[in-house]
């Protein structure tokens, strides 16, 4: 028997998506609310859920603590309202599920509009055991928990899900600026930094945190504080370390950001998990004056690494569009945008950079037609400011109006 567990508040405008995803799949959906004042009991009813109440403990650890209390199945899938299980990966986890010695499956997760690292690792289906618990104050895992139980029943296996198991729309930009999302984990961050000085996940977390918000200095101190108390064996927080380090070097250090980089694709991981270190490496690559032949060929296998892992994913195809453009290779360029906007078609660079390497092409209908396309999308987008630059640009080359 499957449970699906949650804790939600407020929520009524995605929690219908989420628990329709996994309606067939899980037996029971149990839900622990902390003090809606919208629609979230009535859509959970709605959906077959059954919902408990609680009043917020101040903290997510001991709120899916007790969230746990009330389920009844022998394994365990914990999803919060912003994500959604992806269909293909049901079977998968099915499987995953029947093998009698396997404790906890890691899923990825897709972070839809996310800036940087498309997937995640999240432990989030586990067998229902009493030792198994939530802990930390923000981005509450079992992990702690699990590793403590292997060490007294080290016959349990954990497995990762090669396929993505769920979709996550919480780290949108435009959702992030909307709320206090940022403010209140950096809180959270912060007392548990000032609990744990020095532990990679803390330090990983708010480090990249405070490099995304330009307080460069101190992310990069919190970074290599990490790094420092960092077990060669802990290759995700390695990872998340080696990454933002890198990121943080980048425009000032782009040497040093190099050798990040490639020490974080030589950790063990699923490739998916690497797509960012990835990507940013080929971009690397082509910057400068030492670019030549060898690092663009490089530069290009990189992007290839990334379609080929995850060939979903338009970002990876864009990327690869704009190193064969700069490779002289503009078949090859329009190709790889064209399948970046097969994926993803509001993705407006795609379609500006196809444009302009049709262009060069000499397809000049054709290069119209996706500028027009391009300066749409942005509009669209409430990139109003872009869609002029753009169209004052294109407006130099290509006749736009009729």
């Amino acid at each position: 028997m499957l449970s699906l567990s949650m804790i939600v508040r407020n929520e009524a405008e995605r929690l219908e998506r989420c628990l329709v995803s996994v309606a067939g799949f899980v037996d029971e959906m149990v839900l622990l609310d902390t003090g809606s004042t919208d629609a979230t009991v009535a859509v959970a009813e709605a959906c077959g859920a059954v919902v408990h109440q609680l009043p917020w403990p101040g903290d997510f650890a001991p709120a899916r603590n007790a969230a746990l209390e009330h389920v009844r199945g022998d394994w365990v899938l914990v999803l919060d309202a912003d994500e959604w299980l992806l269909p293909e990966a049901r079977e998968p986890l099915r499987q995953l599920m029947a093998q009698p010695d396997l404790l906890l499956i890691n899923l990825l997760r897709q972070e839809r509009g996310a800036a940087q690292s498309p997937y995640s690792n999240v432990s989030r289906l586990f067998r229902r055991h009493p030792a198994i618990h939530w802990s930390r104050p923000y981005h509450s895992m079992v992990d702690d928990s699990v590793l403590a139980l292997l060490e007294q029943e080290p016959h349990w296996r954990l497995a990762d899900c090669d396929v993505p198991a769920i979709a996550h729309d919480g780290y949108r930009p435009e959702l992030l600026a909307s709320g206090t999302k940022a403010e209140r984990l950096r809180q959270a961050m912060e007392a548990d930094l000032a609990v744990h000085p020095g532990d990679p996940y803390a330090c990983a977390k708010l480090g990249s945190l405070e490099v995304s918000e330009g307080n460069r200095e101190r992310g990069i101190a919190l970074l290599e504080q990490g790094l420092a108390h960092c077990p060669p064996c802990r290759h995700p927080e390695r990872y998340e370390l080696l990454l933002h380090l890198a990121i943080a070097h980048a425009s000032s250090a782009p040497a040093r950001a190099e050798q990040l980089y490639r020490q974080a694709l030589a950790l063990p991981l699923p490739p998916r998990l690497t797509l960012a270190a990835r990507l940013n490496l080929a971009g690397l690559l082509q910057q400068g004056e030492a670019q030549g032949h060898t690092r663009l060929e490089e530069a290009c296998s990189r992007c290839r690494e990334a379609t080929a892992a995850a060939p979903e994913l338009a970002l990876g195809w864009l990327h690869l569009g704009l190193v064969e453009r700069r490779r002289g290779r503009l078949p090859d360029a329009i190709a790889a945008y064209r399948a970046a906007l097969q994926r993803d078609p509001s993705l407006a660079a795609a379609q500006q950079n196809l444009a302009v390497a049709l262009l060069l092409g000499g397809d000049i209908p054709g290069a119209r037609s996706a500028f027009r396309q391009a300066i749409a999308l942005l509009v669209q987008q409430n990139r109003g400011d872009e869609a002029e630059a753009l169209r004052r640009q294109a407006g130099t080359m290509v006749k736009l109006d009729d």
